[in-house]
């Protein structure tokens, strides 16, 4: 998705640690009008599939998820990451190790939200290393649920997590690959 390559190339930031900075645009700060066309490109992807529920992770994922899931017309779910009194009921969990933040988590999903009968789509902003998406895996497989697909707006290619997930036959569609981000410099994937 050129839009996006030129957007990461015009707003990213290298980090220290293999961090991408796109908080100007998809996680902090939020371009609506570039998150309409991701949405769009990832109906254009998964079309023809039978997509019953998006599903992601709080909290950079929820934008991506619901502004994807207007042009499915389906609800989206989104896993927790933190215990609260609104969480009601037996839950889906799953232990993550956060690549960005460095620290385990428990992502939580009310088991009455995804069930047996869903055909479900992946999405969040990030791949590195899958460890975010082997999670959400983890709770759709608990759920008996069946993945049509894995969306990513960035992954890094260089930390093989795709690779894995591609490897393990998902169908696993990024809109921008990013090979390398050495000396501040981003080179995509053709």
């Amino acid at each position: 998705m050129e839009l996006l390559k030129e957007r990461i190339r015009m707003d990213g930031r290298v980090k220290e640690g293999n961090i991408l900075k796109v908080d100007s645009f998809l996680n902090h700060q939020i371009d609506i009008s570039l998150l309409n066309e991701i949405g769009r490109e990832f109906k254009h992807l998964f079309d023809g599939k039978k997509i019953t529920k998006i599903v992601t992770i709080e909290a950079s994922g929820i934008a991506i998820a619901c502004l994807t899931a207007q042009y499915f017309n389906v609800p989206v779910v989104f896993a927790k990451k933190a215990v609260s009194k609104n969480i009601d009921g037996d839950v889906y969990t799953s232990t993550i190790k956060s690549y960005t933040h460095g620290n385990e988590y428990t992502a939580m999903l009310e088991k009455r939200f995804l069930t047996q009968n869903d055909q479900v789509l992946i999405l969040d902003d990030f791949l590195a290393t899958g460890k975010a998406q082997l999670g959400l895996l983890d709770i759709t497989k608990q759920a008996g649920a069946t993945v049509a697909g894995i969306g990513i707006v960035i992954e890094k290619g260089f930390q093989g997590g795709g690779d894995k997930l591609r490897a393990a036959g998902y169908d696993l569609r990024s809109l921008a690959i990013i090979d390398s981000m050495e000396n501040g410099t981003l080179c995509f994937r053709k």
